[in-house]
């Protein structure tokens, strides 16, 4: 347990910016989760509408420290070659 004044503060902080993370982390995922029911409910167009909304917000995640960089990157290579696919099918 935390002992002095500012290890106390301390702990007070992490809790706040814990809270806002995994805020910051469940909204990327709604979004992700919006494409892939996108790519499998067939529907290019509202697939690549999803991804298109999905991209800024997986970056911003990567600017506020929640996702890695290649991490989002990788997400977003990914889920537009299934779109691209889905759109070419």
């Amino acid at each position: 347990m935390a002992n002095t004044p500012q290890s106390k503060k301390r702990a007070r902080q992490i809790e706040r910016q814990t809270a806002v993370n995994k805020a910051r982390r469940s909204r990327i995922r709604t979004f992700l989760r919006k494409v892939e029911e996108a790519i499998a409910g067939g529907n290019a167009d509202e697939a690549r509408a999803a991804l298109l909304a999905a991209q800024p917000e997986l970056m911003r995640g990567v600017t506020k420290g929640v996702v890695h960089k290649n991490t989002a990157s990788r997400k977003i290579s990914r889920l537009s070659a299934r779109v691209k696919a889905l759109s070419a099918a």
